[in-house]
């Protein structure tokens, strides 16, 4: 990060690309209110390696940091610390002041949300930043308005919303979908007497919200069920319910007899009739309470198909203002109107006015209970008891909502969902199954938006009207209002622009603002355009680059962000606000449970980053399930895992090619220069190989990233660190070490640099400190690179050719021959130290087998430690040959030919599998079949005159290894001098020796035994492995320090000490690359 901080990299990376193609992004704006959590890391980390990745591949984009200032969550805050508990608090302290205090707080964590923004590795712009209190923003997201009213796409209704008493505001639905709990509430029936009704019958109807039932206006039933009217026999009580629902009736259906139960038991009620529930439509019932009985068109039975019999009694209280079904069926009903009265006895704090006289000044939720005593009193209680359900709690507050009609500002979303779903169509999700089933079902769904709130902080609705407000101006810009008001205009919040008025072209006095602000999602949606204060400024830019190319945020905003930022861009231009979506999930505890500060079931992220490495925590994240819109449960031991598999392997190949390049010039030979190799050239067969398997990371890479696939990167990556380690670098340390000749050394190294370079390049999107470090070292060998390696192009990949791909599949065919052989070593308790005599690879493949036994045998035996290697292209010396069906490519394609076409495959004899593998396809039963639909099985067949402890075998369908495990005495005298070898090289680590230490190496027997003998014979295995001739003891200059000593058993015959010595511990100054490897910063 210093030096970042020295070379300003992220702006000089942006000046670097002016010029190139522009990559839009839309950073979605988060509240400063609160600190930034995983789930914030895990976007921003999404959003920093797309954008990253889309600068290296040769785009400018421009990485503006959004805040959100508005609404609840700022307002909620200030109510809490002023002791505000209503509207009127507000106004009698002041707008002005309240809105200050709201000012003041909006950017209260910013320096800590940079801050932990920056150590995750996030470039992203503070300081040209956009903020939806800025007047510049608050004015476009005017002129986005003015452009819906003039295409008559506002209006002004009633919409039954859910509404947090505690907050005083409607909620959104995506916001009251945030926090449900199950909660115990009341479950009652009461009962609705018919008027003029000749048996007195009642309705019964049934409830779980007792405070709305003061404000019942109507009853509903559904047309197509069948009513009862029943008469209880002991009460003589006459009901009217659904008879789907009769059994609900307490008393209304006989319970079974027990068998040893001989008292008397009610028959249960007597029924009457039966009708449709269409024929009791218009019925008139007596209101329970008087509080609206002069209403004259209220207190009828209406009809609507959204009544249910899963649950109450097939009859439904309905209060117009406190339930959206309510409200639309008794408008359907007449029993309400378009902009007639609405009974609402229930005000901003969620109390009861004085329409409801007996219970007014109570608390809803509370009133419940004196509600029913009255009922209860009235002898209209049927039934009480409880019911524990799921029950919405504001996400602020954690107080219970109520649905409660408020008057509200409305954009018609229903007249162009049809264009919604089209422009959905136009964009590219990830993961797709979000976009064609969550978000596509939303917009099918979508009701009409209700974008304004009877609130204070927020951008105010530019709507002036007269005060019987059949005059409406709306208001686009600043200087439209300077315009038709003819005062200055400075600030658009509330206390700046209510005070303002227009005077009426109609000779309707002035207009006035209507006292809404904007609910903040509007402002939200709004952020393409008013981020860059559209049209108004950057009108060409814009225009030009819109939609964005990317944007990306968690699942929950399939509801919230995405969805408004889809309704408006398709209002203002028929077109999609984003080309390309990366959807995230939701991070967890490891519990499984939601991350809570208060239970403390989640590592501090702050922490988290100092022990382990931002680049830890981004790779963890970015190849976790919750990429794919799934969740993560989060483990610290996840995060420590990625450091054992990625970044040490990583960094111990780097270490190891700086070791090497330091040993040339500690040895007093010309320094390393990737300048002295052509690696077009390099003719070492795992030089060429590893350099192709690069080349095949750059474009798989590439490939994923182009389609916004994080998750598949880091397994990709995984297996080529293993490759490039327990492979390239494990097979090649005497090349790299020089125990080769000077310039099969040098090219090694030069293979290894330009692979971890390029690896440099290609991970920079992912892990920018880690691979910045290594860049810095390795650059010094490069000194045209650019100063950091964010400034660098990503990798470009070349085709590859037919002699490449062979290379790639011999060496990848001998990894499994290595492979399967230690399977037999290990089956037979032979360990690699134990030198055998011969292996016999059995393929049908000539090119494999002749790269097996030419360029690859060096390592094979190396790494089996076997003295020879055979191949064999006839299966059947070794192996019998069987063929089974692929069922999971065929299962699907084939279906109910399945069975026969899998027959058939088992039933093929040698000729036909040969015939198969060289031409690569099969006609069965009118389907072609290719190499991957069909495995070719080879079997094991033992040797005439063998066991299977002289010869066995191992096989994985394509290749068949054959091991003689015969020994001898020559490969026991090597196998003893392997084994000394590896001893005396741990001696060396253990006392903390490095590479280019020289040292003596002696020994002395505990017991004798061979030990000479295996020292003679192996002489030049022994001086080559460990650079000095293993002497008696008694030859050690008396002079000579003793650095480690060690006992050892070689075998069940040889107990001997081990001496390590040496005279100076050399280190020699580097020009090239430091020798300061220990640590790289993640």
């Amino acid at each position: 990060m210093r030096l970042w901080d020295e070379l300003d990299a992220f702006h000089e990376q942006e000046r670097r690309t002016r010029g190139m193609p522009e990559f839009v992004f839309y950073d979605g704006p988060p509240f400063a209110t609160g600190l930034p959590h995983y789930g914030h890391i895990l976007a921003g980390t999404i959003k920093d390696v797309v954008t990253r990745y889309a600068t290296t591949t040769g785009h400018h984009v421009v990485r503006r940091f959004g805040w959100d200032c508005h609404g609840l969550p700022v307002e909620y805050e200030i109510d809490q610390k002023l002791g505000i508990k209503s509207k009127d608090d507000v106004y009698e302290m002041g707008i002005e002041k309240y809105n200050e205090e709201c000012r003041s707080i909006v950017m209260r964590y910013s320096k800590e949300w940079e801050k932990t923004i920056k150590r995750v590795g996030r470039w992203i712009d503070f300081e040209n930043d956009y903020k939806t209190l800025d007047p510049t923003f608050m004015e476009s997201v005017w002129w986005v308005f003015r452009q819906l009213f003039d295409k008559g796409l506002v209006y002004k209704g009633f919409k039954v919303m859910p509404y947090s008493t505690a907050c005083c505001t409607p909620l959104s639905n995506f916001e009251a979908g945030q926090n449900y709990k199950d909660v115990s509430d009341p479950a009652v029936m009461v009962s609705f007497p018919i008027v003029g009704d000749a048996d007195d019958a009642s309705f019964v109807a049934w409830t779980t919200t007792p405070w709305t039932l003061p404000s019942n206006l109507a009853l509903c039933v559904n047309p197509e069920f069948t009513y009862v009217r029943v008469k209880d026999p002991i009460k003589g009580n006459v009901y009217v319910v659904a008879e789907a629902r009769l059994s609900a009736i307490p008393g209304a259906v006989p319970k079974k007899k027990a068998k040893k139960d001989t008292g008397d038991t009610s028959k249960g009620f007597e029924i009457l009739a039966k009708m449709k529930g269409i024929e009791l439509a218009g019925t008139r019932y007596a209101p329970l309470f008087g509080y609206y009985a002069h209403l004259e068109r209220a207190f009828r039975v209406v009809a609507d198909g959204y009544v249910t019999d899963d649950s109450g009694t097939g009859v439904v209280h309905c209060a117009p203002a406190f339930g959206e079904d309510d409200y639309r069926v008794c408008l359907q009903g007449g029993i309400i109107q378009k902009g007639g009265e609405l009974p609402n006895p229930v005000d901003d704090s969620g109390r009861f006015t004085t329409q409801v006289s007996d219970f007014a000044g109570r608390q809803v939720k509370e009133a419940d209970k004196d509600i029913l005593a009255m009922l209860k009193s009235m002898d209209r209680l049927v039934d009480s008891s409880s019911i524990v359900h799921s029950y919405p709690f504001c996400w602020r507050s954690d107080t219970p909502l109520i649905y409660k009609a408020v008057p509200s500002w409305f954009v018609k979303v229903e007249t162009i969902k049809d264009k919604l779903l089209k422009n959905n169509s136009e964009t590219y999700w990830v993961p797709n199954f979000v976009k064609e089933k969550r978000f596509h079902n939303w917009l099918e769904n979508a009701h009409d938006w209700a974008v304004s709130r009877s609130r204070f902080w927020g951008t105010p609705i530019p709507i002036w009207a007269s005060e019987d407000g059949e005059e409406v101006v709306c208001v686009g810009s600043v200087a439209e209002l300077e315009k038709l008001s003819g005062k200055k205009v400075s600030d658009l919040h509330r206390h700046f622009v209510d005070q303002i008025t227009i005077p009426s072209k109609q000779g309707k006095g002035v207009l006035r603002r209507v006292e809404d602000v904007f609910d903040c999602w509007f402002e939200s949606g709004s952020m393409p355009y008013a981020q860059q204060h559209y049209p108004f400024e950057n009108k060409e830019f814009f225009e030009s680059n819109f939609p964005a190319d990317f944007i990306a945020e968690g699942l929950d905003q399939t509801r919230g962000w995405f969805y408004t930022l889809m309704v408006l861009s398709t209002a203002l231009f028929d077109k999609p606000p984003f080309k390309n979506l990366i959807c995230n999930g939701l991070v967890l505890a490891a519990d499984g449970k939601k991350m809570s500060k208060r239970l403390k079931n989640y590592p501090d992220p702050v922490e988290l980053i100092h022990d382990i490495g931002a680049d830890a925590l981004r790779l963890y994240l970015c190849n976790s399930p919750v990429v794919r819109a799934e969740p993560l449960r989060f483990q610290r031991k996840g995060v420590s895992d990625v450091v054992k598999d990625v970044f040490l392997p990583w960094y111990n190949a780097y270490r190891f090619l700086v070791q090497n390049a330091l040993r040339l010039e500690a040895t007093g030979m010309k320094p390393f220069s990737i300048e002295d190799v052509n690696l077009s050239n390099v003719s070492n067969v795992l030089d060429r190989w590893i350099l192709i398997s690069t080349n095949s990371l750059v474009e798989f890479v590439r490939q994923e990233m182009d389609g916004y696939r994080l998750y598949t990167v880091m397994p990709y990556l995984v297996k080529f660190i293993d490759s490039l380690t327990n492979v390239y670098v494990r097979y090649n340390r005497k090349r790299l070490k020089g125990k080769t000749d000077d310039a099969d050394c040098r090219a090694s190294l030069a293979t290894l640099y330009s692979v971890i370079m390029t690896l440099c390049k290609v991970m920079t999107p992912f892990t920018p400190f880690f691979v910045e470090s290594m860049f810095q070292n390795l650059r010094r060998c490069k000194p045209d690179e650019p100063e950091s390696v964010h400034f660098c192009s990503f990798p470009v990949a070349t085709p590859s050719t037919e002699k490449e791909k062979r290379i790639e599949l011999s060496v990848n065919r001998m990894q499994k021959v290595i492979e399967l052989a230690r399977i037999i070593r290990d089956r037979h308790a032979k360990p690699v130290k134990t030198p055998l005599r011969e292996l016999t690879v059995v393929h049908p493949d000539d090119d494999f087998l002749s790269d097996l036994i030419g360029e690859l045998s060096e390592y094979v035996t190396e790494e089996i430690n076997v003295r020879t290697i055979t191949s064999c292209n006839d299966a059947s010396k070794f192996a019998s040959v069987r063929a089974e069906p692929e069922w999971a490519s065929l299962g699907k394609r084939l279906g109910k030919d399945m069975g026969k076409v899998a027959k058939a495959v088992k039933g093929m004899d040698e000729n036909d599998i040969k015939k198969f593998e060289c031409s690569g396809s099969v006609t069965i039963e009118d389907h072609v079949l290719s190499m991957g639909d069909i495995k070719i099985v080879r079997d094991f067949k033992q040797p005439p005159g063998t066991t299977n402890d002289e010869i066995d075998a191992a096989g994985d369908g394509d290749v068949l290894v054959v091991l003689d495990l015969v020994p001898d005495e020559s490969l026991v005298m090597a196998g003893l001098a392997r084994e000394m070898v590896n001893r005396i090289q741990k001696m060396r680590k253990a006392a903390g020796l490095t590479i280019t230490d020289k040292v003596g190496i002696y020994h002395e027997a505990v017991i004798e035994g061979p030990l000479d003998a295996v020292i003679s014979s192996q002489r030049e295995y022994l001086v080559e492995s460990l650079g000095a001739e293993v002497q008696p003891l008694s030859t050690k200059a008396a002079d000579v320090e003793v650095l480690a000593v060690e006992e050892h058993m070689l075998g069940d015959a040889i107990h001997v000490k081990f001496f390590l010595t040496t005279a100076k511990k050399e280190n020699i100054p580097c020009a090239t690359l430091e020798s300061e490897v220990s640590r790289l910063n993640m």
